[in-house]
């Protein structure tokens, strides 16, 4: 996927911001009255890596103005993220708690974002118009409209104000299923807003759970070459039904013993599935925000005009990488990112 003049122009991450709080297993926490926080929350971690990696990033959430919230945006501000359209508003910060050395796919995650800042903008409460002027890149994620009923509408809004704008429109099919409490399936909202979308990033069970894709789970046998074939239909599948959607990138993560992760990636473009090196890896420290820095790997070879080969390996290396990292977003350069990209094999 190729894009256009972009001088002056920036990549516009929307999500809430979260903080983690990873207390210790066991009661850990409580003999030693500490527990470790990070800032983070899907999107903002996609900025983050972004802003890393030197691309012109931009980001919306919505804050309580508190002194917390100062923090956090000087915070943003350090890490050379355009803070200028957060919203305040609300009265608190949405939380989660996980426990050290587990991932968000543990059923140990507990969500406390219920009445969040984010989760009350309304429709209309937003001049997309304004908040869009110097973007040409819109990324958000499927866990902004399982908040409740009114961020769809509030995600619709926004992905029709950009597209009006022929802003490119990037997803990641974030699976969450303690959050879609409010009535609806995941597969009665994301079809509307994919259909806004240029690239879409998932993997193939997310695909069947947010988009209805058909999963062939008796074709699964466990081997590599089932998985990519799998992923080609589910790629083929997603371009058919949402004809605006140009790239499709399906990641594969697999944990080993000892505490060990084999990793691979695909990308579809252009008729073709393009597989990224297999890495095989151990001794992980944090797999939260290893998927984010991987969306964030599609968004910067697109930026930089990559091979598609470059840019699946880019994404996987980093992704990878991520996972030796203790906090929710990266700090890993893209050089270092690039230089290791073909390492892996």
């Amino acid at each position: 996927m190729k894009i256009g003049n972009i001088q002056n122009k920036k990549i516009l991450c929307f999500g809430e911001l979260l903080i983690r709080m990873s207390p210790k297993l066991n009661g850990g926490w409580i003999e030693e009255n500490s527990m470790a926080s990070f800032i983070g929350g899907a999107e903002l971690n996609v900025a983050t890596a972004l802003a890393c990696w030197n691309l012109p990033t931009k980001y919306f959430t919505a804050l309580p103005e508190n002194s917390l919230s100062a923090d956090i945006l000087e915070y943003l501000n350090q890490k050379n993220i355009d803070s200028s359209s957060i919203r305040f508003s609300g009265n608190r910060i949405g939380l989660y708690f996980l426990p050290q050395g587990s991932d968000l796919k543990n059923a140990g995650v507990i969500y406390d974002r219920a009445y969040s800042s984010f989760s009350e903008i309304k429709p209309g409460d937003i001049n997309w118009d304004l908040i869009l002027d110097d973007v040409f890149w819109l990324h958000f994620t499927a866990i902004s409209p399982a908040l409740n009923e009114l961020q769809p509408l509030v995600c619709l809004e926004l992905l029709k104000a950009a597209s009006k704008k022929n802003i490119i429109i990037s997803v990641d099919l974030n699976y969450r299923a303690k959050l879609w409490k409010y009535g609806k399936k995941p597969v009665e909202v994301i079809p509307e807003l994919l259909q806004y979308c240029d690239m879409v990033m998932g993997n193939i069970w997310a695909a069947h759970n947010l988009l209805g894709m058909p999963l062939e789970s008796e074709k699964l046998d466990g081997s590599k070459a089932a998985y990519l074939e799998h992923a080609d239909h589910t790629s083929k599948a997603i371009v058919k039904s949402f004809p605006k959607v140009k790239v499709v990138a399906n990641t594969f993560r697999f944990d080993l013993n000892d505490n060990g992760i084999n990793y691979y990636a695909t990308l579809y473009e252009d008729d073709k599935l393009h597989v990224s090196n297999e890495i095989n890896a151990g001794n992980i420290l944090d797999k939260i925000g290893s998927g984010d820095c991987f969306m964030a790997g599609l968004i910067y070879g697109t930026y930089h005009n990559l091979d598609p080969e470059k840019i699946i390996n880019f994404c996987t290396t980093a992704a990878v990488g991520k996972m030796y990292e203790t906090s929710d977003a990266t700090n890993q350069s893209d050089q270092v990112v690039l230089n290791t990209s073909n390492y892996f094999v």
